[in-house]
């Protein structure tokens, strides 16, 4: 296995979380999954989603689109040593990160990205990495305890691990949390259940798809 089949979030407003990830998803929507639930959440869930883009101005492009789809600004889009980004929260309470490694625009603004990433955050990136290396991922990148990437099919969403606390930081939000990550991961890893309590499912039964 060396992709995830979708990531299903799961929602209390099917509604509004599907107006959401349409409006900024777009036709690249389709790893991407709704259902509803009551599960109670507070606070962080553990886990972000990473919208990589060519340049600036989609950034710049796409967070204006979230916010007019109903999400709340976390962190304003600003330079940076690493780039130019942005963190926003969809309204199912999804924390959505939009960034670039390019320092000015090269070409005509769109709203399309080039990767999805889930970032799990982990209490111990060793750990879990060995964790989904024993049910067949492959790591790509690696950075010792403190961030892992793993290999991903082409139009795929790519998986990354990084310590909880850090990715809470990176975002701007408190790492704490309680109950439902609200998050469901498909694919050949499952059935099972990660060392952070994150699910897997061996396929991915749609109620709504964005």
């Amino acid at each position: 296995m060396n992709s995830i089949a979708a990531v299903i979030l799961e929602v209390a407003d099917l509604t509004a979380a599907t107006r959401f990830y349409s409006t900024v998803l777009g036709p690249d929507s389709s790893h991407v999954r709704l259902r509803a639930t009551e599960d109670p959440t507070t606070g962080f869930r553990g886990f972000t989603l990473s919208l990589v883009v060519s340049q600036p101005g989609n950034v710049d492009a796409l967070i204006e689109a979230a916010l007019q789809a109903g999400a709340t600004s976390l962190k304003t889009a600003s330079k940076s040593l690493w780039g130019y980004g942005g963190v926003v929260q969809a309204p199912d309470g999804t924390i959505v990160k939009i960034a670039t490694s390019a320092k000015k625009d090269t070409g005509p603004v769109t709203r399309d990205f080039e990767d999805l990433v889930l970032l799990l955050g982990v209490e111990d990136v060793k750990a879990s990495k060995q964790f989904y290396a024993d049910r067949g991922l492959k790591v790509g990148k690696s950075f010792g305890s403190k961030y892992v990437e793993f290999a991903t099919d082409s139009g795929h969403v790519k998986l990354a691990l990084y310590k909880r606390r850090a990715l809470a930081k990176d975002v701007g939000v408190p790492a704490e949390g309680t109950g439902s990550h609200r998050l469901v991961l498909a694919g050949a890893a499952g059935p099972c259940s990660d060392p952070d309590g994150f699910p897997w499912e061996a396929t991915a039964p749609v109620t709504a798809t964005v």
